[in-house]
């Protein structure tokens, strides 16, 4: 953990004094560039709901069928070259400094007149302890900060362990994720009515977004949307 704590602070002196961007290496006071961001980081049309991409913004075939329980998906970009990279540099290799960036990406553009309360999906209590912190928790603490909405890092919570989403097909992972998640009962009044930003790193099939957004909604919100860095495609 010391380790862990002393390379981040390193990290984090060096971005103060300026360094290279983490995508093309020019040098600059911020972790990605202004040009990467035009660069690799365009508006696409997607489906309203799931963020899947689409010829032309509207509904997707799954959620016309079958429609999440969050009201609308935000995300910033396909998760591909180069934000693949980073986003695993964030979540497995400690670089947390890139946290702030990638929520800022997440953050612009955004329309968030009605949210009230900035919510990060959970992590397992074992993979919290393996990794030291929640990336969504993290993203989730910078995109309000950024908007000058009230985060709520702790209020949704994971306590049941279940087999490891990566290789489930999308049947699979709905079953693996049901029951998993349970809003904290002594924050349970802070969701009487809000509208709820639900935030994740990354969304692939939308199974864990569905069943963390169906507890919220059971708790007492009044509508859920969510926000994700990247979405695969």
């Amino acid at each position: 953990m010391l380790g862990h704590q002393a390379g981040q602070g390193l990290r984090q002196t060096a971005r103060a004094l300026g360094g290279p961007c983490t995508v093309c290496r020019q040098w600059g006071l911020d972790a990605v560039c202004a040009s990467c961001l035009q660069l690799h980081a365009k508006p696409r049309p997607r489906c309203r709901r799931c963020a899947e991409p689409l010829a032309i913004e509207g509904l997707c075939a799954e959620c016309t069928a079958d429609p999440p329980p969050f009201l609308r998906t935000h995300v910033a970009v396909d998760y591909g070259f180069p934000w693949d990279r980073l986003i695993a540099d964030l979540k497995f290799g400690g670089a947390t400094e890139l946290a702030r960036p990638l929520a800022a990406m997440l953050a612009h553009g955004l329309t968030h007149d009605c949210v009230s309360l900035v919510v990060p999906v959970p992590l397992a209590p074992r993979r919290l302890r393996e990794r030291g912190f929640n990336q969504a928790a993290l993203l989730a603490g910078h995109a309000a900060d950024l908007l000058q909405l009230p985060p709520a890092a702790t209020l949704l919570q994971r306590p049941v362990e279940r087999e490891r989403q990566s290789g489930l097909t999308r049947e699979a992972r709905l079953r693996n994720l049901r029951g998993v998640f349970m809003v904290d009962p002594a924050q349970r009044q802070r969701l009487a009515g809000r509208h709820v930003a639900l935030v994740d790193d990354v969304v692939t099939t939308g199974a864990t977004a569905r069943e963390a957004a169906a507890e919220l909604l059971r708790a007492g919100a009044a509508q859920v949307e969510l926000w994700a860095v990247a979405r695969t495609a």
